[in-house]
């Protein structure tokens, strides 16, 4: 199954009568991926769905749409991957450290029982 397949029974599964440019929408979540943030790129197209849907737009002016939010999210001030102070949050990267350490233990631990278990069954 390609991609347009996967466009044509996802619309069919959600009901929706529209046609999709998978390429256009791969490049606007591409450059809001790139210049925005990781998880802006599908956020982007899900919502210039919303609006082409509220719109009952076309394919031309689902076009227009699309450039005026790629020039957008190509204007935008901070690329992907830098943060700003404000966006800085200490105490969450701190727990996000904390539980991946706590994964490696556990991670440790099932190492070191899987090799006496081997230990007992070559007894």
């Amino acid at each position: 199954m390609n991609l347009h397949d996967w466009i044509d029974e996802l619309c069919d599964l959600l009901d929706v009568e529209t046609e999709a440019d998978e390429s256009l929408l791969g490049d606007l979540a591409e450059v809001a991926h790139d210049n925005v943030h990781p998880t802006a790129g599908p956020v982007t197209a899900f919502l210039l769905g919303v609006a082409a849907g509220s719109r009952d737009a076309g394919p031309d002016a689902v076009e227009r749409m699309a450039a005026r939010v790629q020039a957008f999210a190509e204007a935008w001030d901070r690329p992907a991957g830098s943060s700003s102070d404000e966006d800085n949050d200490d105490e969450a990267d701190n727990e996000v450290a904390e539980e991946l350490t706590h994964l490696d233990e556990i991670d440790e631990v099932d190492e070191d029982v899987d090799e006496e278990e081997e230990e007992n069954l070559l007894v």
